[in-house]
């Protein structure tokens, strides 16, 4: 007479394996790298708009980037001056527009490029 063994059925094991820990970690890494590197450029457009704004109250074009230039001297904006603003009249009113680019290098060849862009209200 054979004794057949009735065996609970195994649970099956959960949690992460050591390679998707380590694929996550960097995924989280790469995230924060970028982020680190973004931020401060974010803060910097910022600080460009309110520069423009405010150099927007002035009436002529030497005014406007006179005013942008002082104010990216007080709030150490490097990536734009004065000269590279388009200055134009809408409505009686000083229109200033701005276009510039950034980039963070991020592995070899590969670059993250934000290109930033706005007017005066």
């Amino acid at each position: 007479m054979a004794m057949h063994r009735i065996s609970a059925p195994r649970s099956r094991q959960r949690g992460l394996s050591f390679v998707s820990l380590v694929f996550i970690l960097v995924v989280f890494v790469s995230i924060g790298y970028v982020a680190t590197k973004s931020f401060p450029m974010l803060m910097e457009w910022q600080a460009v708009n309110k520069a423009v704004n405010k150099a927007a109250a002035e009436t002529t074009v030497a005014g406007v980037r006179a005013a942008f230039d002082r104010a990216a001297a007080i709030d150490d904006i490097r990536s734009i001056s004065g000269k590279d603003l388009e200055v134009t009249k809408q409505n009686e009113k000083v229109l200033v527009t701005y276009e510039y680019t950034q980039e963070i290098p991020l592995y070899g060849p590969a670059f993250l490029l934000y290109r930033f862009q706005g007017s005066s209200k």
